[in-house]
């Protein structure tokens, strides 16, 4: 049998997704407490690998299993096992073409970045944080050079495993919330630390560095050295995972402690 399940949890009890000698993984968690309701060992698969610090409000995996479960014990039962930063939200059993990370359409992104001339202190390890005012006029049409299918190669990382650099970026919208500025990202499939990248070169653009054409130009160099330094982990959310609806997966979407509107 193979179940899909959803998930959340806070990135910065976590040494990223991925299973690790030490154990640290969001995985290795997720995986252990799995292993004790199914009373053998489970693998899981995801539909993102997320880095240490990054959080998510909509995971999802799957994994194949013998054991016959109630539900309620794939999900409840689970998160009673489960290290209070991470929790499963549903479940549902699916068939066996389906994959967690194959079969998803579109990724979305969110980075909450406070704009504030002093740190946080609630919000550490949850936002991201730049003390120098910053143009969200500005940051928004030098969004708009991103948008649609290149090579992302300038925003990159040098430790990227993808066989491509080409991606499809099909919405970046930049908006201010108060003090905070959202960055909302959704596209086929994202390149490592690409989110991040792009967030710190918009950040550039922003503080008036430079101008919004500029991005273009960045882009078309394919030169991650030309880039800004890739942004803090901790304003980053895997938001949502969408799929073709004859998987029958749910479609909504959770709510963060800060929802972006």
């Amino acid at each position: 049998m193979r179940i899909a399940l959803g998930i959340e949890y806070h990135g910065a009890a976590f040494c990223g997704w991925q299973t690790q000698p030490s154990g640290c993984g969001v995985q290795d968690a997720l995986e252990r407490a799995l292993s004790e309701i199914a009373g053998e060992k489970i693998s899981t698969i995801c539909a993102g690998r997320t880095d240490a610090g990054v959080h998510a409000l909509a995971q999802v995996v799957h994994f194949d299993c013998t054991a016959e479960r109630p539900d309620s014990a794939w999900v409840r039962g689970t998160n009673t096992l489960l290290p209070a930063q991470a929790a499963v939200n549903w479940m549902r059993p699916v068939p066996d073409e389906f994959s967690a990370r194959y079969s998803a359409l579109e990724r979305c992104y969110r980075y909450v970045l406070l704009n504030h001339p002093v740190r946080p202190a609630l919000g550490h390890s949850r936002v991201g944080w730049f003390h120098a005012p910053l143009d969200v006029a500005r940051m928004r049409e030098a969004a708009t050079y991103l948008l649609g299918e290149h090579d992302f190669s300038a925003f990159r990382s040098s430790e990227c495993q993808a066989r491509s650099p080409i991606r499809d970026l099909r919405r970046l919208e930049v908006r201010a919330s108060g003090e905070y500025i959202v960055f909302e990202f959704a596209g086929n499939a994202f390149l490592h630390h690409m989110v991040r990248n792009i967030v710190g070169s918009l950040v550039y653009v922003g503080k008036g560095n430079l101008e919004p054409a500029w991005m273009s130009e960045l882009l078309a160099s394919r030169d991650r050295t030309k880039a800004a330094p890739t942004f803090d982990a901790a304003g980053l959310y895997l938001a949502a995972v969408r799929y073709d609806a004859k998987w029958k997966l749910p479609a909504r979407e959770r709510s963060a402690w800060f929802d972006g509107n």
